[in-house]
């Protein structure tokens, strides 16, 4: 392969040495007044300099050493085992590193955590679940057990509507007696215990529709009364007060709202110390829309409390410590990891800043983006992230499993996620095989240009989707909200559920309608066909340009070519043996702590 310059005069001429530079043409810029300098091998820079071709003694080279600091601080041998295995070896898929690096560690430990923190979460988000379920059927009349679109049920007579809202008060006086779950009343913000009753409607006003008069106060105004239980118990009282004769046409709303307390016992079968609950509930009688029909909306809240008093005999404490022990055995490991990976970045850093000084001073240039970026090992950084939600989630989980603390929400992400970025590190390990590390440089390859890709088609992609919300928003029930909207996008692009979006639309519009075809069928056609098609080009073409270079070599940059002419890559690889990494940090002399060791 014919060589020219790349990167300030050493590369691959063409588009791949340009791809290299970022598109630049040299992206090592010669300083004002400096001439570029040509890479000599060692030995014949050497004799240039001493004007003989003899070869130099062991003595000789040391005293070279020493006669040049700058050179000394950027020894080849200290940059082979930061670049080497990093760039050559895993573009080319040659053989693995010798010991095993932090990375993998917590692959032994974070799973088994994970797997028993995620049934436990299970637990608890089926038992929220259920008792949302238990509510409704209790306290709302006539629920089918299926939801109304956003809301749980309607009424459309006043009747039903005063009906319904004397049956929550009544089923929440009984429900001691007729409630399956292991629930109790609770006190509110208030330090109550009862119902608390509000409603909301104009201030005043007199509507007549047959005349098509109206006289109304848009002011809103509240009023609340609290039902205890000793009140509960008489029902004529409190039914025939003049709180619950209600002027429809003036209503916005009512709301009852109660807190109930429950106890989960399912997490004592699996071994782990029962959680204590509040439920907030809220019931919505909605009238804002006067449009005849009333929406009830439910909804319960429920927070993990820390119960008062447990006295559970059997093996749960015992299971409980030895849970916690396994939880700080990951965080010691992780941390181990994470000190060891932070430890390469900082010394890559350092060797990086030097070798900069080094190049300016040596050869008058600057390095290029992509030279500079050699240093930086992305794979331990994605582990540093990996370890520090480890280390975050496993203390929250230990909190969670001696109930000091109840967000189970946030440790679930933290331990998922860090999981996640655990078993794609991975992969770098696959890099090492010529045929994985194929579609590993792939993605590598192909990850600018699909992101630039998809940058601009995401305008275009926001343009439908606001579009489609606006115009189709009152008709569909797939575009009524930008998430809905966009969702119901990206399934079209994959091809799903397309004729249901076609068919859904309501025809009550013909000018919506015919519009809601050419929105439909515009948005297919230019994403699908094109669109998709275009993204799937960009990774073919990366993958026909690695595959290329694995056949006739990949293009090297001005710091290979620096390491090649200073040291040979057989040199580096008879000093780095398994043995000599296992012990090189124990022979190491306090005279060399101005030289930069990076594995």
């Amino acid at each position: 392969m014919k060589k020219g310059r790349s990167c300030g005069g050493l590369g691959v001429r063409g588009p791949a040495a340009r791809g290299r530079c970022g598109g630049r043409a040299g992206c090592l810029d010669p300083l004002e007044g400096a001439s570029p300098q040509p890479y000599l091998p060692a030995d014949t820079r050497e004799a240039e300099r001493g004007g003989t071709d003899a070869p130099r003694t062991q003595d000789a080279s040391a005293g070279a050493s020493r006669g040049h600091p700058r050179r000394r601080q950027v020894r080849p041998s200290h940059l082979w085992p930061q670049l080497l295995p990093h760039d050559h070896a895993s573009r080319r898929g040659g053989t693995g590193p010798a010991s095993v690096e932090p990375s993998l560690r917590p692959v032994f430990g974070a799973p088994p955590q994970l797997v028993r923190f995620g049934l436990s979460n299970q637990l608890v988000v089926a038992f929220k679940e259920e008792n949302t379920v238990a509510f409704k059927y209790l306290f709302l009349k006539g629920y089918s057990g299926v939801d109304e679109d956003n809301y749980s049920c309607s009424v459309y007579t006043q009747e039903d509507a005063y009906e319904s809202i004397f049956y929550v008060i009544n089923q929440y006086h009984r429900l001691k007696n007729i409630s399956l779950g292991t629930v109790g009343y609770g006190e509110n913000e208030e330090n109550k215990i009862g119902l608390k009753v509000c409603k909301q409607y104009y201030k005043k006003g007199t509507m007549f529709p047959a005349n098509e008069t109206l006289n109304i106060d848009s002011d809103i105004e509240t009023d609340c009364t609290h039902l205890d239980l000793q009140a509960l118990a008489s029902p004529r009282d409190w039914k025939n007060t003049s709180f619950f004769r209600l002027e429809f046409y003036r209503l916005l709303q009512v709301e009852i709202s109660f807190h109930l307390k429950g106890i989960d016992l399912q997490t004592i079968l699996s071994r782990e110390l029962p959680d204590c609950y509040i439920f907030q509930n809220t019931i919505i009688f909605d009238n804002k829309a006067h449009s005849g029909k009333i929406k009830i909306y439910f909804d319960s809240d429920a927070h993990i409390e820390e119960c008062k008093e447990l006295n559970i005999s059997g093996s749960v404490q015992k299971n409980t410590q030895y849970v916690l022990v396994f939880d700080a055995f990951v965080i010691v490991i992780c941390s181990a990891s994470l000190i060891l990976c932070t430890r390469s970045i900082v010394l890559a850093l350092s060797l990086r800043k030097r070798f900069l000084s080094f190049f300016l001073e040596k050869y008058k240039r600057r390095v290029c983006d992509a030279d500079q970026w050699e240093f930086i090992n992305g794979w331990y950084v994605l582990v540093i992230i990996s370890d520090l939600m480890t280390i975050i989630g496993s203390i929250l989980k230990m909190e969670i499993k001696v109930k000091n603390l109840t967000n189970y929400d946030l440790c679930s992400i933290l331990l998922g996620t860090s999981t996640l970025l655990v078993w794609v590190g991975v992969i770098r390990y696959l890099g090492y095989f010529q045929k994985y590390n194929v579609l590993i440089l792939t993605m590598q390859a192909s990850l600018p240009k699909v992101l630039r890709f998809c940058a601009c088609a995401g305008m275009i992609y926001l343009g439908y989707t606001f579009c489609g919300w606006i115009v189709l928003g009152p008709y569909h029930n797939k575009f009524v909200a930008l998430n809905t909207v966009s969702e119901c996008l990206f399934s079209l692009v994959n091809g799903d559920d397309m004729f249901a979006t076609f068919a859904q639309i309501q025809q009550k519009s013909i000018m919506v309608w015919v519009f809601s075809r050419l929105y439909l069928y515009s948005f297919i056609s230019l994403f699908i066909y094109m669109i998709l098609s275009l993204f799937i080009a960009l990774i073919t073409d990366s993958y026909d340009t690695i595959k290329k270079y694995q056949q006739n070599g990949f293009p090297e940059t001005d710091l290979q070519e620096f390491l090649k002419g200073c040291s040979s890559r057989e040199e580096y690889q008879a000093e780095s043996s398994a043995f000599l990494s296992c012990i090189c940090c124990l022979k190491r002399k306090g005279s060399d702590d101005h030289l930069i060791l990076t594995n």
